[in-house]
């Protein structure tokens, strides 16, 4: 492979430690790295899930982030704390800030709470070649945190991202340039990169591609023929060539459409699940108000519980795009009723708005005021912007079966 025609940049991909872990055990004064420390979603149910477990908890008990709470083993140096998610997000704004010292913004790309890249082209003159960086910015995160990372080194996003994920996170720092590619890559299995699930995996096994190298040496055409532009991505990708920019804003991206889910704590019966969808619709629509869009599609998903398995997914469209809360709760009531079986148990429900319109002037109704409907919806919004989310609330929301009042008091899913 000919390299010289592809863009060759200085790219660090960081990730930090058992994140959650690590700032939970700096908080209490306890070394991340030697603490067995383990963070829960909910330590008051058994079944939680345990989002971070520390390298040593790990280490010596097997506990990983799929773990349950019941799971952990009954050793009294074991540190339970609950997740802090408001303090997962400063530290990590705080040390976005920090590699600002490095970089100007438009050179950092987050890709997680925990990991993030950086574009240091042409900062040589300062702060030396792109390894002596990565050993600045660690040694400074470790000062300044407390907290240990790992960094990946590459000619692009990608190479900086596998290798981190492959080499780094055992060695500290790890670099791969398109020279190392068939040495680094190659004889890892495929599941190994970015990019390729279990799903994936199965598919390739299938056609005798078991390692990076089998992948790259696949002939190009039938990895296009059988999967598209997956394919041709994935065979670019094991070959260590990624297109993918590495300055600018990487936060702007047009909005396809406005979705929000929950995963119920209990299992909801057919008359508590109204109240669930309209605090969704409720929630999907501010945040379409507040883009100034409006939708034309309805989709409602439904999960059953584990006892039954199944559920559904549909969507309906509609001639006059709105934002409007009751008619999107009215389209997804009407796609409930047609399909819902009528006894099982539901535990997941998710409401999309798509098909996306820049919001026009409200079409006039003989039947009914659209205009003050609209409306109410807007000083709803401000209310909540200026005094709260909680601040006005449908009486459905204080109901057992309304979700907002909890989902107020946490950040992607688990307490702040």
């Amino acid at each position: 492979m000919d390299y010289s025609s592809y863009p060759c940049n200085d790219v660090l991909c960081i990730d930090m430690r058992s994140f959650y872990a690590s700032v939970e055990a700096v908080k209490l004064n306890l070394d991340p790295m030697k603490v067995m420390l383990a963070v829960v979603g909910d330590p008051n149910r058994s079944g939680s899930i345990v989002l971070a477990a520390s390298p040593e908890l790990k280490r010596r008990y097997g506990i990983s982030n799929v773990s349950r709470f019941f799971e952990l083993p009954d050793d009294p140096e074991i540190h339970i704390v609950p997740a802090h998610m408001a303090d997962y997000i400063h530290m990590s704004l705080q040390i976005t800030d920090l590699l600002q010292q490095y970089a100007p913004l438009e050179a950092i790309h987050p890709y997680s709470v925990d990991e993030v890249w950086i574009t240091v082209n042409g900062l040589q003159h300062l702060f030396g070649t792109r390894e002596e960086i990565a050993k600045k910015i660690k040694a400074d995160i470790l000062d300044s945190f407390g907290i240990t990372c790992s960094i990946g080194i590459g000619d692009n996003k990608f190479l900086a991202k596998v290798v981190m994920d492959l080499h780094a996170k055992k060695q500290g720092i790890a670099e791969c340039t398109y020279e190392d590619v068939e040495e680094k890559l190659w004889p890892h299995p495929i599941e190994s990169i970015w990019g390729i699930g279990g799903r994936m995996k199965r598919n390739l096994n299938r056609m005798g591609i078991i390692t990076l190298g089998q992948l790259a040496n696949y002939n190009l055409d039938h990895l296009k023929k059988r999967f598209g532009v997956m394919g041709e991505q994935l065979y670019w990708h094991a070959w260590g060539i990624d297109l993918s920019p590495v300055f600018g804003d990487f936060s702007k991206q047009e909005q396809k459409g406005f979705g929000h889910g929950i995963s119920l704590l209990r299992d909801y019966t057919k008359e508590d699940i109204p109240y669930c969808i309209l605090d969704l619709c409720e929630e999907v629509c501010r945040r379409a108000r507040t883009a100034n869009k409006s939708g034309r599609t309805i989709h409602l998903g439904i999960s059953y519980s584990k006892e039954t398995g199944g559920g559904f997914s549909r969507s309906q469209s509609i001639d006059l795009p709105t934002n409007i809360t009751l008619d999107v709760y009215d389209i997804c009531m009407q796609l409930f009723n047609k399909f819902y079986d009528g006894k099982s148990m539901v535990r997941h429900v998710y409401v999309t708005l798509t098909n996306l319109r820049d919001k026009q002037e409200t079409q006039l109704d003989l039947f009914e005021d659209r205009t003050k409907k609209n409306d109410i919806g807007y000083v709803m919004d401000a209310i909540r912007d200026k005094y709260g989310s909680t601040s006005i609330l449908r009486a459905s929301s204080y109901t057992q079966a309304g979700i907002t009042i909890e989902r107020s008091k946490k950040i992607g899913g688990h307490y702040a």
